[in-house]
């Protein structure tokens, strides 16, 4: 596979598929590394839990796309 180094699936997983509705998903990014970023490009939900307020994630499924490997990448480098 020419992107192995950006994609892999683990359909052996106990929680695969961790979102419904997608065919295949990039479990590379398992627990996204942007959820401390505030700018994130995905589509996180804020909810309120207690008297606090929590980025969840989800319903977003940005990190498991095979195409935001770059972007990913790209906001992680300083």
């Amino acid at each position: 596979m020419e992107n192995s180094f950006k994609y892999f699936e683990n359909k052996d997983c106990k929680y695969y598929p961790c979102h419904n509705g997608m065919e295949h998903m990039n479990c590379l990014f398992c627990y996204c590394p942007l959820y401390f970023k505030d700018e994130c490009p995905g589509s996180p939900e804020y909810i309120q839990k207690g008297d606090k307020i929590i980025k969840s994630c989800m319903n977003c499924t940005f990190p498991h796309e095979a195409d935001n490997y770059k972007e990913i990448i790209k906001r992680l480098i300083p």
